[in-house]
């Protein structure tokens, strides 16, 4: 852990990456909230039925050692403009309603977004996209997300990522993918009751959703629905039950900086969601 040095939004001492339960605003852990070492204690971990549990144990997972050591080594190392500021250096847990109508799957964490603000899509210009088109389709009651004391709240809104901690060049191995598998799927399992619309943020995005589906035993449609940008796919529950699924290209600097996704776009598909998950209910 590194030296001491205030949060940006209270003031308050922290090193990095920040121990659990040290008072970090928004932490779900405590200093004893169990950790998953390896694959099987992920497996193991995420049978919990409780939610704010489950964000706990997903904050302090430690089952893949080049993660682990990235995640902590820019926490410790730190951007140039973030030097004075402590960074969360751990998984990011989902985050918005625990009962959402609208749930948005993304891929990583960013190391210098939500590894150092501790808040998924915190932090960084993916994020300021996001957030900013949540607010104007109604989805989110701030245009901007800054870390977890801005007052920012999703609506009837949640977020979560396929691989829980942030890795390098953006682009964790099938076995890290894997591993982390059982945390979104257990989270999905949790929230599927509410959950009416489902936006896949991304190729990556769209894979993890439907794997995650079918893991808990959801159908999906054959042939396998392609991602594109406003494709739409329907899946199944045991009980006849359905979620939409929406395709939307990722709001990285490589897709907003070419134009291959603009703020229109991204609305477009957010206010379909919006709507969906209003119509469905």
């Amino acid at each position: 852990m590194s030296d001491l040095l205030p949060h940006p939004g209270t003031g308050e001492l922290f090193g990095s990456p920040v121990p659990p339960g040290a008072g970090w605003p928004g932490d779900p852990a405590a200093a004893d909230t169990p950790v998953a070492a390896t694959p099987a204690v992920v497996r193991r971990l995420a049978r919990t039925r409780d939610l704010r549990e489950l964000d706990a144990r997903v904050s302090v997972c430690r089952a893949c050692p080049r993660l682990v050591a990235w995640r902590e080594d820019v926490a410790r190392d730190k951007r140039a403009s973030y030097a004075g500021e402590p960074y969360w250096g751990r998984p990011i847990p989902g985050w918005g309603s625990p009962s959402p109508r609208v749930l948005i799957v993304g891929l990583a964490p960013a190391a210098n977004g939500a590894n150092r603000t501790g808040r998924i899509f915190t932090g960084d210009r993916s994020g300021d996209w996001l957030f900013a088109s949540l607010h104007r389709v109604g989805l989110a009651t701030r245009p901007i997300s800054v870390d977890a004391t801005d007052g920012q709240e999703l609506i009837d809104t949640r977020m979560v990522a396929t691989v829980r901690c942030a890795p390098p060049q953006n682009k964790p191995t099938t076995v890290e993918r894997d591993t982390c598998a059982p945390w979104i799927e257990a989270e999905l399992a949790l929230l599927v009751d509410s959950v009416r619309v489902v936006v896949a943020l991304g190729s990556i995005g769209w894979d993890a959703t439907l794997r995650s589906f079918r893991a808990i035993g959801w159908e999906v449609e054959r042939p396998k629905p392609r991602f594109g940008h406003g494709a739409e796919a329907t899946l199944t529950g045991p009980d006849g039950a359905t979620v939409v699924l929406l395709g939307c290209y990722h709001p990285s600097q490589q897709n907003t900086f070419t134009g291959r996704l603009t703020e229109p776009m991204l609305d477009d598909v957010l206010r379909r969601a919006a709507g969906t998950g209003t119509l469905s209910g």
